[in-house]
This record gives C-alpha cells, structure tokens and sequence, in this order.
C-alpha cells in the first residue's frame, strides 16, 4: 500500500493540472529520465519545454533526479529555467529535503510525478507528498525486456 500512486496517466501530458491546483497543489517535482526526457537522451522535447512554460504559470517546478552522470548532467542543466536536484538516492529523503527547504517548497503543497513505483512513488510517499505514477515517455522505443521490468515493478503498486 505504501507505494501506491495517487494518481496515474498514460503520461506528464494527460495529467490533470487544474485539478491538483484546486486541491492546493503549488509545487510539482519530476522525475527526470523516462518521465519528462527520454531515457539517456539528455535533452527536453519543444514539447516537454512548452509543457513546463505552461506549469510555471500556476505551479512552482522542480525537477529531482538520481542520476550522478556528470557529462549527462551537465548537458541537461541550462535547458530549462527550473531548479534540479541530481544525486538525489530515491527513495531516500535527506537530499532531497534539503532543496526542498532551500527552495521553499512544502511537500503538502507538492506532487511528485514519475515513471518509477520503487523509486519516485515510495519517495513522494516518504515525503508526504500526493504522487502520480506515469508510464515512460519513450515507452514505445525501449526495449521489450525494459517494458517487462517496468511491468514487473508495477505490481507493488497496489
């Protein structure tokens, strides 16, 4: 039960913004890899930018990642005007409060979004944060034994 999802979506773009608004929702942080980029991809979509522009008018944005590839890292940083926290070892917390408080965002008024029960549910879940479970970004590009791992991870999400 711990790492069920409040909510879920095919994915970030059938997510239902205005109603995580009515709920008080003023923070939203997401997962990076598979969620809102392309696994090893380094590089947001026109899509993905317009989607954040369009958040950034109602929410504050975070992205909170765990990937440590420093060359990977530094091709992501400067895309997009929003904060980032790498290295952050979900579903571990301690990194990750620390930015939070820095950038005074509220877990009760925040939502974390990813592809990844084991690791961005549980640590939304950890935080005390509403969480949304998507599907991979890329799902129809990877490869058919990383769709039956990402099956397989999802049947704890009960």
């Amino acid at each position: 039960m711990l790492v069920k999802a409040d909510y879920e979506a095919k994915t970030v773009f059938e997510i239902e913004y205005d109603k995580l608004k009515e709920q008080g929702i003023k923070s939203i942080a997401f997962d990076l890899d598979s969620t809102v980029m392309k696994s090893k991809s380094g590089k947001f979509s026109d899509e993905i930018i317009q989607l954040f522009e369009n958040l950034k008018k109602d929410f504050n944005i975070a992205i909170i990642s765990n990937n440590s590839n420093e060359e990977y890292i530094k091709k992501v940083i400067g895309q997009v005007d929003i904060p980032m926290l790498f290295q952050a070892k979900k579903p571990a917390t301690k990194i990750a409060k620390e930015f939070l408080k820095q950038n005074n965002i509220s877990t009760q008024e925040m939502v974390m979004i990813g592809d990844r029960p084991l690791t961005d549910i549980l640590f939304g879940k950890i935080l005390g944060c509403k969480t949304v479970l998507v599907d991979s970004i890329s799902w129809s590009e990877e490869k058919p034994i990383v769709r039956f791992a990402r099956k397989l991870e999802r049947l704890v999400n009960i």
